[in-house]
């Protein structure tokens, strides 16, 4: 029997591993720098890296990495081994100070987005001390920042690590002012539910769609797919449960809390949930996470898909963001207390962050917006594309009162009785969950549920981070100099409420009468990546990024550049795929089944010509007739692709090329050969079908 506990984080150099092995004036000396960000000294890291390479050899690890986030959206690494020659000739196992702290990697096949010119390949990673070295593979990975030669962010990881210290930092002020002197930092915390789906190795192996784009871009929707709801929290099939077995080893093994895992709404999807953790972390381990995942799903002759929306007709798979804000010693800053509407200290970060997201609504859309995630959002399974925020019906209550300068007692929850004999009665929630909310409080946290599956957290949560400090700067500037801190702190919390009461929304967010009430409320409905992003780099952004440290301009710019050229390098490979495969695989198809039936009706007619028309010869006109349709999309999908101004310079003009252009034409492509998909005898079609992908485990 596996002891949990004493394999948990048995494969990461954490505080046991280092408490152990360094010396105590080291190790405390790293604890220092960790804390306070100051800098750390050469002896104390090379004292580090001897023990770092002694537990990773003990471990089996015979190689190191610096492993770093690019703004591929993935994590590179590049492999060292320890092996040294001594002075004897022999071999020896080596690690240094100076290793550990800086490497070099070539730069120039990673996006920039313009920070540095193709010929200028030198990239640099540096140790990130805060994050926990970790073994995979046999490789010691050393989590580090990314950057160019001219002291560029090449990375997500830099900016989280700069929003998290501009939100700390005002979130200091603000507690100072309520007298709290004891806190040092504040944590932003961070627990991302992920979505995925697995599918059957030998079918997703005989899909071009799914190999090259993640997703099906072809599929007839099979008679049953998630109508029943019998799938939602199911019992889970015995292969699928080897599969999450063993993922919970190799994450625990990592240090990862994998906590919750069930079956979701649509056949094949599942769910994993970990234990939330400071911000940093979080974002490292969810991109293990995602990583593994994949590894043990092969291991299992299955295929992990975490494209947002891998299947038409059925849910996309999304990642919910659980943000919090901690103190050091432990109080979550968003815990309303059982009296919230005497919590002035809780209202007003309630206030700073409606405000957030109210003033900010172009930034959170850009920080989940994507390709893939446009095929999801709003699709009625995931948020719409509008922004608005849940505070669920007693928290409304309270802000409706201060707003109204009424008076709040509060409300008498009751207890829930469930109505059969000898069961427990228990005490209610403070207010039902909305799961069309973009942005919803459930209980001492915020979920941000647009974000995409295969999406980095990192992104969104540097969103976050900045314009929450944003607000709060504002709020700590004004309470500083009032002279009556009392009546300043009540004026400010009901103006704040007053002003961005428009974001708040606890209605049914898929509804057509909400977009028509959005915009009447004069929010922002981004419906496609395209329509979002250069809403990115305008002044407002530039300047409050800067305010806080978070971005330069020129790292906005670059940003904005690969976002754009990420969104139109998608879809033209999808673009192509689709090409590739009616060409190839869909239309000799249908040439092959028209040829059987033509022969059928022709023996038919040679034996009696004066047979009426047969289900024979009425099957060969349907046949060609979508046939004809197919060829005709296909002809106008090659000549709107090859239209688009690749050469331009221009990446705004050509993401709404393929938005406006491109995109239209592969919908009218799917929807002819997802017809003919229907029409033609099954043994012939040349892929597996979806009935085969979503119930073939």
């Amino acid at each position: 029997m596996i002891n949990i506990p004493d394999i948990f984080g048995s494969m990461v150099f954490g505080e046991d591993a280092m408490r152990e092995r360094l010396p105590a004036e080291a190790y405390e000396a790293l604890k220092r720098s960790v804390e306070t960000g100051g800098d750390l000294d050469i002896r104390v890291a090379t004292a580090v890296a001897s023990a770092m390479k002694d537990w990773a050899v003990e471990k089996g690890a015979t190689h190191f990495t610096h492993w770093f986030q690019p703004m591929t959206g993935f994590t590179a690494e590049k492999h060292d081994s320890f092996l040294s020659p001594g002075r004897d000739g022999r071999a020896i196992m080596d690690f240094s100070g100076k290793e550990l702290i800086k490497g070099e990697s070539d730069a120039s096949s990673f996006p920039s987005g313009g920070l540095r010119a193709t010929f200028e390949a030198r990239g640099y990673t540096a140790w990130d001390p805060t994050s926990h070295a970790f073994i995979k593979d046999n490789t010691l990975c050393i989590p580090t920042v990314f950057y160019s030669y001219g002291g560029a962010s090449l990375d997500k990881k830099t900016p989280l690590l700069r929003s998290t210290e501009a939100v700390s930092r005002q979130a200091l002020r603000i507690l100072r002012l309520f007298g709290n002197d004891r806190v040092k930092k504040v944590i932003p915390t961070v627990g991302a539910e992920q979505e995925y789906f697995l599918i059957d190795k030998r079918y997703y192996s005989r899909r071009r769609d799914l190999i090259y784009c993640g997703r099906t871009l072809f599929g007839a929707p099979p008679p049953k797919g998630q109508q029943l709801d019998d799938h939602y929290y199911g019992a889970i099939k015995s292969r699928v449960r080897a599969f999450m077995e063993e993922l919970d080893l190799e994450l625990w093994k990592l240090g990862i809390y994998a906590k919750t895992e069930h079956n979701e709404v649509a056949p094949a999807q599942h769910e994993l949930a970990p234990v939330y953790t400071d911000i940093n972390t979080a974002a490292d381990q969810n991109q293990l996470m995602m990583e593994i995942m994949k590894k043990v799903a092969d291991r299992h002759g299955l295929v992990c898909l975490l494209h947002e929306k891998p299947f038409a007709g059925v849910n996309g798979s999304g990642k919910h963001n659980n943000w919090s804000l901690s103190t050091d010693d432990g109080v979550n800053l968003l815990d309303p207390g059982k009296s919230p509407w005497e919590n002035a200290q809780f209202l007003l970060f309630l206030a700073a962050i409606i405000r957030a997201v109210d003033e900010h609504q172009d930034l959170l859309r850009i920080s989940v917006a994507s390709a893939g995630n446009d095929n999801r959002l709003g699709a009625s399974e995931a948020p719409p594309s509008i922004i608005s925020c849940f505070i669920g019906d007693e928290l409304e209550r309270v802000v409706n009162a201060i707003v109204n300068e009424e008076s709040f007692n509060g409300v008498d929850k009751g207890r829930m009785e469930i109505g059969v004999h000898g069961l427990p009665s228990f005490p209610k929630d403070s207010t039902d969950r909305n799961r069309t909310s973009p942005f919803a409080f459930t209980g001492n946290k915020f979920e941000f549920r647009s974000l995409g599956a295969p999406a980095s957290i990192a992104g969104p949560n540097i969103i976050l981070n900045t314009i929450v400090a944003d607000v709060l700067s504002h709020y700590a500037d004004e309470l500083e100099k009032a002279e009556d801190f009392e009546k300043a702190l009540n004026e400010l919390i009901r103006r704040e409420f007053r002003a961005h009461r428009r974001i708040l929304f606890d209605g049914d967010g898929y509804s057509e009468k909400w977009i028509a009430e959005a915009k009447a409320r004069g929010l922002l409905n981004l419906k496609t990546t395209a329509d979002a992003i250069p809403y990115y780099a305008s002044e407002e952004n530039v300047a409050l990024f800067a305010r806080h440290g978070v971005f330069t301009r020129e790292e906005i710019l670059s940003r904005t550049e690969i976002l754009l050229e990420t969104y139109t390098k998608v879809v033209a490979i999808e673009a192509k795929t689709m090409i590739e495969m009616t060409r190839q695989e869909i239309l000799p198809t249908a040439v092959k089944y028209a040829h059987s039936l033509a022969s059928a009706v022709n023996e038919m007619k040679a034996v009696s010509p004066t047979l009426p028309v047969r289900p024979e010869e009425k099957m060969l006109f349907r046949i060609a007739e979508l046939t004809d349709r197919l060829y005709v999309a296909l002809s106008a999908l090659e000549r709107t692709a090859a239209e688009v101004p690749k050469d331009s310079g221009d990446t705004l003009a050509v993401a709404l090329a393929y938005k406006s252009g491109v995109l239209p034409v592969m919908a009218e492509l799917r929807r002819a050969a997802d017809e003919l998909e229907s029409a033609v005898d099954s043994s012939l079609w040349p892929y597996p079908t979806y009935g085969d992908l979503l119930f073939g485990i």
